[in-house]
């Protein structure tokens, strides 16, 4: 028998109880060592310990790597395998446990998760009193101050009961504005998509030239647009959009400490928790000069939140994370050091497809991409998994048919990546 491993409870989940399963079929043939079990297979010892260790769910080829070592069914277990995966997928679905987390991590709040959001409410104000007194506004801000979160969770929630639209240009723009209702707002996230992602000039000025008619013509509709600081001046190569903002550009600047005290902690007592005054004072002095910092704080509280226990936050839980330097990259790291050669080699196609590389100068940004362009027809890829991985992990988000980065702040924030 080899080392004693910890003790998993099945009841824990469908991790867990997955992970009770290996080690019973381990047992039933004969106590193999780890060690013993990768001389049989391509994989090594650490990454059959890990499939049973009840930490993560393990791959599909490390779960038949680990069932071939032990001289299991194969057939019989890809379908065991099958039915965890769903289990797990349901789990980690949004009303799970980790939807109630008081903080978004990488990812942008969205209108959902207007009770979390906290620390810019004079800044929502201002934008509101700019859609009421002008056609086209503005929102312009670096990579990581807000912007997104901003409108979805700030904004639309404090224009209504107005009808608001919130798209993003992607690759086609023009295709997301297909016609403009009266009186309604028009909200384009992440309006430097229209440089980054469509290559086509002609469609590019299309879209700004429709929502500049749509921001001016006399029938009560409104435009918000938000760009990234490094691609305001692209905009500046379109005279009319510029003219039509001209008294109607907000600067998102950064968050004043106050505004950073709310933002840690009036989401924990949203869901019912303190945040110890330490962890507090620690946090803010480490974001209050961080350029970007906020998804990373974000993301460092998050992780402080999964440790946890009772109800406080605690400086020691937020220094084990690795803290607003480290802890994206302790999240990322730890997904991929425990993944085999094959699924290592996976994980970075998978991620690269997701970048869009920076020209003359220009900071890297993320590219929204079909799933369907991601994934083979083989029924070995570990893809789909390991996007399922990504994604529980907070590092990408996925929807019915997109994978994207949770936030740009990924791409300095992990140097592997």
């Amino acid at each position: 028998m080899g080392r004693r491993e910890r003790p998993v409870d099945p009841a824990d989940g469908p991790v867990a109880a997955f992970a009770v399963e290996l080690r019973k079929l381990r047992r039933e043939a004969g106590g193999l060592s780890y060690r013993a079990m990768a001389a049989r297979v391509p994989c090594s010892a650490a990454t059959l310990a890990q499939a049973a260790a009840g930490d993560r769910f393990p791959t599909l080829p490390v779960t038949l790597a680990y069932v071939q070592a032990c001289g299991g069914d194969i057939e019989q277990w890809q379908t065991r395998w099958e039915e965890a995966l769903a289990a797990v997928r349901e789990a980690t679905a949004v009303g799970g446990e980790v939807s109630q987390a008081p903080y978004r991590g990488l990812a942008r709040f969205e209108t959902a998760d207007q009770a979390y959001f906290f620390g810019r409410t004079a800044l929502v104000e201002r934008v509101a009193e700019l859609v009421d007194a002008h056609r086209l506004v503005v929102v312009v801000g670096p990579s990581g101050c807000g912007k997104s979160s901003l409108l979805r969770a700030g904004l639309v929630p404090r224009l209504r009961p107005r009808v608001v639209r919130v798209v993003t240009p992607g690759a086609h723009p023009r295709a997301v504005l297909p016609e403009v209702a009266a009186d309604e707002v028009i909200v384009v996230d992440q309006f430097e998509e229209t440089f980054t992602l469509c290559q086509d000039v002609g469609e590019q000025r299309a879209f700004i030239d429709a929502l500049v008619t749509a921001g001016t013509e006399d029938r009560g509709c409104r435009v918000v647009l938000a760009v990234r600081t490094d691609f305001f001046d692209h905009c500046a190569r379109h005279p009319a959009l510029m003219e039509a903002v001209r008294d109607s550009t907000v600067p998102v600047g950064p968050m004043s400490r106050s505004e950073l005290r709310e933002a840690i902690t009036r989401p924990a007592a949203a869901a019912g928790l303190i945040v110890q005054r330490e962890l507090t004072a620690t946090v803010i002095e480490e974001v209050a000069d961080e350029p970007g910092g906020l998804p990373l704080m974000s993301h460092a509280l998050l992780e402080t939140w999964r440790r946890h226990h009772g109800k406080a936050l605690t400086l020691a839980d937020y220094e084990a994370t690795g803290g607003i330097h480290g802890a994206v990259a302790h999240t990322a790291e730890n997904l991929y050091t425990g993944l085999a050669p094959a699924e290592r080699h996976r994980l970075r196609e998978l991620l690269l497809r997701l970048v869009t590389p920076g020209e003359a100068g220009a900071q890297d940004t993320r590219r929204p991409v079909r799933r369907a362009e991601l994934l083979t027809a083989d029924p070995l890829d570990p893809g789909p998994v390991l996007l399922e991985r990504l994604a529980a992990a907070r590092l990408i988000t996925l929807d019915d048919d997109t994978a994207d980065l949770a936030h740009e702040a990924l791409l300095t924030a992990w140097p592997r990546l």
